[in-house]
């Protein structure tokens, strides 16, 4: 895509923007603005007898595809660990057989060019993840987005261009970019990234945490508001971003920066270091991860351990369910990896709707739903689905034999539920005896606390329950009644809403009185503003994305547990999220002042 790097800066007032926090850090320079992807899926019929021509032009083209990303890859291997696993889910995605068959077949059949043959399948599956209730799943659909676009680069011979090199450091903004796009303009010249699309836990924002610059995201307006060549200040701590700076802006800024590049090369040191308060207090710092491609960052960022792995992507990387065999290799193979340290897998967290493309040949009874974020998903649909649900605790139970395993049970809501999923697997259990098989007969049974009325019965689910792992993502949206991926109501999504806290405090306390550990596993838990919250809070383990826990064990590393305690308690007893704010960015510029300052700038 062209940039317009000859054009003027567009003087005018200052201006200030705000959107999302993709990743912490401040930048001030000139922006490139990218304008938006041409639809590149051009239309047109085909000649008889021409469908086996362009069927080749399609395999070349997906072939071409790979080449080019295996090549990024290597290009940037050892360097770049959390966005080249995306790097690795997309060349598999480029091998998914309902991408790739179901283009083969319209080429086929409908006589038309690989280009709408692709257009039209991007559209089905589209369809398909329209219907899914987890927005973070969801938002997966992008990754097909972009690998299908690479494939029409290639078609059409008219990829994406990036600049080779910038004259001067800049900031890239644009309406959104894939991790290829990130890596291709990746130059010691690029500040930080802007984009109109996106959240949290978007490819941007976790693109951008892997490579240690800042960015906001989910700028409405945004390639419209600023020109190639304006001066803009990214604060990526706060999700702001100042148009036309003044020259005191600029200097107050570049100063920030400058003490964000420090501390961040500070970070290094603190990866092999004990995860301790001063005065002895151990929190375990555990790793989320999706795919196993993800274990060698796990291992490079000191994980303790996987304190999360979505097991749902082992059921999306094919056109058939996988069968218990390959479900067993996978468990068995991170539980091998990661030992001694333990590793939990949560089981199915999906509903019918996000598997309606394996109906046809494994006969699952699909329900429409208006409401799928209530209706039959997570462990409701475990349940509905008993030979499902058998079969990945067949294969869980018996790669428990080849390390510290734990499983967890998402969406409980219910003792009968839990109950219900016990009988299941002291069936299965009881059966893998019969057979000699091996299996660990004491693996820990955890539950997810990700629904209000689990917060509710903590006390009672305790008693039954191995471990409690708190799913904040999922809380927070279902307490406060928030979609955090609606643009309208996405700012009053907030983890330091006090019923929140409240919530996860009483769970903890739950959890502690009746002698289990209690981790957190949401997004929260990688956040270095939440984290001394959540560690006054008395929390046993943080699971988060591997590359934050470096920035939270140096927090822990700089606190002590009775300062942390006392915060938490204050907190707790605030009415409002304006009171825990203020509270908590005092807090953090009395007690770290080397670490977090005031944000309040623009």
């Amino acid at each position: 895509m062209d940039t317009e790097l000859d054009l003027p800066p567009d003087l005018g007032e200052p201006e200030t923007l705000r959107g999302i926090s993709g990743s912490p850090g401040i930048a001030v320079g000139k922006v490139v603005v990218f304008s938006p992807r041409p639809d590149g899926f051009i239309r047109y019929r085909l000649e008889a007898g021409t469908e086996d021509k362009e069927e080749e032009r399609f395999r070349k083209a997906v072939a071409q595809a790979k080449q080019a990303l295996l090549e990024l890859r290597q290009q940037f291997e050892g360097d770049l660990s959390d966005t080249l696993a995306i790097v690795d889910s997309h060349i598999r995605m480029l091998q998914d057989r309902m991408l790739f068959d179901q283009t083969l077949s319209l080429i086929q059949q409908k006589q038309i060019n690989a280009e709408w043959a692709l257009a039209r399948t991007l559209s089905l599956i589209k369809r398909k993840f329209d219907h899914i209730a987890d927005d973070y799943i969801r938002s997966r659909f992008a990754d097909i987005e972009y690998v299908a676009r690479l494939v029409v680069e290639q078609l059409s011979g008219q990829g994406r261009t990036f600049p080779a090199g910038f004259a001067e450091p800049v900031i890239v903004a644009g309406e959104d970019f894939s991790p290829v796009d990130t890596i291709r303009m990746l130059t010691d010249k690029v500040l930080g990234f802007l984009t109109e699309k996106g959240g949290a836990t978007s490819h941007t924002a976790i693109v951008a945490r892997s490579l240690g610059l800042p960015a906001v995201v989910g700028l409405s307006g945004l390639t419209s508001r600023c020109r190639t060549g304006d001066t803009v200040i990214l604060d990526g701590y706060e999700g702001r971003v100042c148009l036309h700076p003044t020259q005191d802006q600029q200097r107050l800024h570049l100063e920030y920066a400058r003490q964000h590049r420090t501390f961040s090369e500070e970070m290094r040191w603190y990866i092999r270091l004990a995860s301790e308060t001063v005065d002895g207090l151990k929190v375990r710092l555990s790793a989320n991860i999706e795919i196993p491609d993800e274990l060698e960052s796990v291992i490079y960022y000191g994980a303790a351990g996987i304190g999360l792995f979505r097991s749902e992507f082992g059921y999306f990387q094919r056109k058939e369910l996988p069968d218990e065999e390959s479900l067993f290799t996978v468990y068995r193979d991170l539980l091998i990896a990661l030992e001694p340290e333990s590793v939990t897998i949560r089981t199915l967290d999906v509903g019918g709707d996000k598997l309606a493309s394996q109906l046809p040949s494994n006969g699952i009874q699909l329900v429409r739903e208006r409401n799928p974020a209530l209706g039959l998903r997570s462990i409701r649909f475990s349940l509905h689905e008993r030979t499902l649900f058998i079969t990945q605790v067949r294969a869980l139970l018996r790669a428990s034999y080849y390390g510290r395993l734990k499983i967890l049970l998402p969406m409980i809501s219910s003792l009968s539920e839990l109950r219900q999923v016990q009988a299941v697997i002291a069936e299965v259990m009881e059966q893998l005896t019969k057979e000699g098989i091996p299996f660990n007969p004491d693996v820990a049974i955890g539950i997810m606390v990700e629904v209000p009325s689990a917060v509710v019965l903590a006390d009672t689910l305790a008693r039954e329950a191995d471990f409690f792992s708190i799913g904040t993502n999922d809380l927070i949206q279902y307490s406060l009644a928030i979609d955090r991926g609606n643009e309208y109501v996405a700012s009053m999504y907030d983890p330091l809403h006090p019923a929140v806290l409240r919530m996860i405090s009483q769970t903890v306390e739950a959890g502690h009185r009746q002698g289990i550990e209690v981790s957190l596993c949401g997004e929260m838990a990688g956040d270095v503003f939440s984290a001394p919250v959540l560690l006054g809070l008395e929390l046993d383990e943080l699971s988060m994305r591997p590359s934050a826990i470096p920035h939270v064990k140096r927090l822990l590393r700089h606190s002590t547990f009775s300062r942390l305690t006392a915060l938490s308690k204050r907190l707790l007893q605030c009415g409002d999220s304006s009171e825990t704010h203020a509270l908590l960015k005092q807090y953090l510029t009395d007690n770290y002042p080397d670490q977090f300052a005031d944000h309040e700038r623009m």
